[in-house]
């Protein structure tokens, strides 16, 4: 645990150029804080020990506004930056050298039961306020984009954006490329539809109007 913890401390100050000291890091960095407890509540809740593993997390939350469900498993060198609002469901599994940002869900949606929490590979960086939800796993080096929904799995080196989640980009480049200039307007072809029916009609009457005289 505590090798751990000078692994967060180190990766945290290679990753944020406001952080001035590991002294600062350790004492006043909510993620370390709420990671720090939740190695002790993982520890505890894998002694079965749960009711004091909750009491620890739910202290955590109230001091860090991070919660960390102590069922969870997550890997070294994890940074939460900021961290207000993140949640980290109980299934959640998270490797190595992960980056969240303020406002990140790893969540369920309701529907699953047993695993019912994302995975999150190595060097996976997860945007302000975005939601991932469901037992699906999402690869290596992925970047979700800020407040993007998730909701299917997101291949290794891939960058995903939007509600819900797409991805954009493999490896550097561009997939799913969209023609913004000449999408489809389904307005215009709802109108089109209707004017052709108006222009049958028409000459359906027109057709009754010459029989009758």
């Amino acid at each position: 645990m505590f090798d751990n913890i000078r692994y967060d401390i180190k990766n945290i100050m290679q990753k944020d150029p406001a952080a001035r000291s590991a002294i600062e890091v350790f004492f006043l960095y909510p993620s370390v804080r709420a990671l720090r407890d939740y190695r002790f509540a993982h520890w505890l809740y894998k002694h079965k020990c749960f009711f004091l593993a909750r009491m620890v997390s739910q202290n955590s939350r109230r001091a860090t506004n991070i919660e960390i469900h102590p069922a969870a498993t997550i890997g070294k060198g994890l940074f939460i930056d900021h961290g207000a609002g993140v949640i980290i469901g109980e299934t959640t599994i998270i490797g190595d050298n992960c980056t969240l940002y303020q406002g990140v869900t790893l969540g369920g949606t309701g529907k699953d039961i047993g695993k019912r929490h994302p995975t999150l590979g190595n060097n996976v960086m997860v945007g302000a306020g975005a939601k991932i939800l469901g037992p699906f796993t999402v690869g290596d080096n992925a970047k979700i984009a800020a407040n993007a929904v998730v909701l299917s799995e997101v291949p290794p080196d891939a960058t995903c954006v939007g509600v819900p989640g797409r991805v954009v980009r493999v490896k550097n480049q561009r997939v799913n490329d969209i023609d913004q200039i000449h999408i489809p307007d389904p307005v215009a072809q709802q109108f089109a539809a209707m004017q052709k029916q108006i222009d049958s009609l028409i000459q359906e009457l027109e057709t009754m109007k010459k029989g009758e005289f």
